[in-house]
């Protein structure tokens, strides 16, 4: 089978693998396609993420999945969960196995991911779709449970007001839980253009740059009343203070600081985004004077079946957040697109759309 492997940073290549192994509980999938994440891009340009380093030529990829060949689930369409819990730890047996210390995780570490034509993989971790959805609509509900995950620890009060700052793909699927959970307003941050319009298509009541919202923040002095339903803000005296959890969804300092400075006295921000060098810092005496909680999201958790009901139900659309998709041979090009934030979401089709 052929397979794509990171060898260094900036170095995809294409190579001849042969078929995996399976071992006791596993299925073989024949993967359809894999979205490739801002973590992927990490590993591509840094050869590394957080404290973990590239030590071996890597397959890639966490969001995917595909057809099941062999095991119980034999000729169904599967979404794979990249995580793999010891399930025996106190984390794993308090219900936070997403926290688990001896995780495996499929393109991380020692553990090869997605993007092979074929996957071993346990049989637990295999969830049915729906035939009418897409291999790339399978590929982004790992992302979209990410967001899921990031959005339970918000606490969001029922029509309460948000702000998402960085508006890639994890970010505009939260933009949209938030629309369809009842949110007042949703303010979207974002620098680039084409992702402050995808913001808009996606619901946002309120999107602006970053530049736009430092020279408003400039003009209006003083701490807003909050946004309600369809105001839509006139300066900076409408926009800080005025939510009650801000999403930062970026990996930098200053979004952090933008989420800070939106959310309301006592109000939460839960980080979202990988720093490129491992380390998030932010005003103290900002987040002190207010007061504010901050929830730190980690992958998801067991998000799969609501993630899996949400979009065949039609309520959140993540197949629209599809911008480029490559083939399998094409997966070097496909990583330097990604890096330049080009578009939405890159998805290389790997196998059968």
């Amino acid at each position: 089978m052929k397979a794509a492997r990171l060898l260094a940073p900036g170095q995809v290549q294409v190579v001849e693998e042969p078929m995996p192994e399976l071992g006791p509980g596993d299925s073989l999938v024949r993967v359809g396609a894999v979205g490739l994440c801002g973590s992927d891009l990490h590993w591509f340009g840094q050869g590394a993420i957080g404290d973990a380093v590239l030590s071996r030529p890597l397959v890639l990829g966490h969001e995917f999945g595909g057809t099941v060949e062999s095991g119980p689930l034999r000729g169904r369409r599967v979404a794979v969960d990249p995580a793999q819990p010891c399930g025996t730890c106190p984390r794993c047996r308090e219900g936070n196995a997403n926290l688990c210390p001896h995780v495996r995780f499929a393109g991380h570490g020692s553990t090869d991911g997605g993007l092979g034509e074929y996957i071993a993989w346990p049989n637990e971790l295999l969830f049915p779709v729906p035939d009418s959805f897409s291999s790339s609509t399978i590929a982004l509900l790992e992302p979209f449970g990410v967001a899921l995950h990031a959005w339970d620890l918000g606490h969001v009060p029922l029509g309460g007001a948000v702000a998402v700052v960085g508006c890639g793909p994890i970010g505009l699927m939260v933009v949209q839980v938030a629309k369809a959970t009842g949110a007042a307003a949703v303010v979207g941050v974002e620098p680039l253009p084409h992702r402050r319009s995808a913001a808009t298509d996606c619901g946002a009541t309120v999107v602006v740059s970053p530049q736009d919202l430092k020279a408003a923040q400039a003009v209006g002095a003083g701490a807003g009343s909050g946004l309600k339903g369809g105001q839509e803000p006139r300066g900076g005296r409408e926009l800080k203070d005025s939510v009650d959890v801000a999403f930062e969804v970026a990996g930098t300092d200053e979004a952090v600081e933008e989420a800070m400075e939106l959310v309301r006295p006592g109000g939460r921000v839960v980080l979202v985004g990988i720093p490129d060098d491992d380390r998030t810092s932010f005003p103290a005496a900002l987040a002190r004077r207010k007061g504010l909680t901050i929830a730190m999201a980690r992958r998801m958790k067991d998000a799969y079946p609501r993630a899996i009901d949400l979009v065949a139900r039609g309520v959140v659309k993540i197949e629209p957040l599809v911008s480029h998709t490559f083939t399998l041979a094409e997966a070097p090009g496909a990583f330097e697109l990604a890096a330049r934030r080009e578009g939405l979401k890159t998805v290389v089709q790997v196998g059968p759309a």
